[in-house]
């Protein structure tokens, strides 16, 4: 069976290294492990009136879609003023909305988390950031491995392609643990 790991990007920058680093994950795919991309684009800022209102915004259930289709979901984070990006914090906020549906989007699904920064640490403390969150949502973290791509600006040319072979060499080790671990945990479906 083939491992489908969706990754989500936490940037919406066109420029974005972690859009890159995802990008660069894709790539990576083989025939045992398919790794595709969703986006944050589209999604409104949570507001408890409008889900009251109008409901779920469509953008919101089509990602809910993909990710329960998925294996394991892989968030390729930013780190913003020593934390997870708002937006993307905002877009779990709303995949987790009705509280009644947080259990089949994400109870027991696996997850990783990496991400690029051009600091010299990486995403340490945007990872770090995440971990509550993933244990409050109930999904299974893969904490195997750790990728944070520091000094993001000399790992990717202007193109966006990862250009440090050993980066590219480490995130196909990381996809492989975490494809593995999301065999033995898959909640597909």
């Amino acid at each position: 069976m083939t491992m489908r790991i969706l990754g989500i990007s936490g940037s919406l920058r066109r420029q974005s290294y972690n859009s890159a680093l995802l990008r660069t994950a894709q790539s990576l795919s083989t025939e045992d492990m398919v790794v595709d991309a969703a986006t944050l684009h589209g999604i409104p800022l949570y507001d408890g009136d409008v889900e009251e209102h109008d409901g779920i915004p469509a953008s919101v259930v089509a990602l809910k879609q993909q990710i329960v289709a998925c294996d394991g979901l892989l968030l390729v984070t930013p780190e913003y003023n020593n934390s997870m990006p708002g937006v993307f914090k905002n877009a779990i906020d709303w995949l987790s909305r009705p509280a009644s549906d947080a259990g089949r989007i994400f109870g027991g699904r696996p997850v990783a988390v990496i991400g690029a920064s051009p600091g010299g640490f990486g995403t340490i403390l945007s990872q770090n950031a995440w971990l509550p969150v993933l244990r409050t949502l109930g999904t299974r973290h893969w904490a195997e491995g750790r990728l944070m791509v520091s000094r993001a600006g000399k790992m990717f040319d202007e193109a966006g392609e990862l250009i440090d072979e050993g980066t590219r060499e480490q995130l196909r080790k990381f996809l492989l643990g975490f494809a593995a671990f999301a065999a033995t945990n898959s909640t597909r479906g």
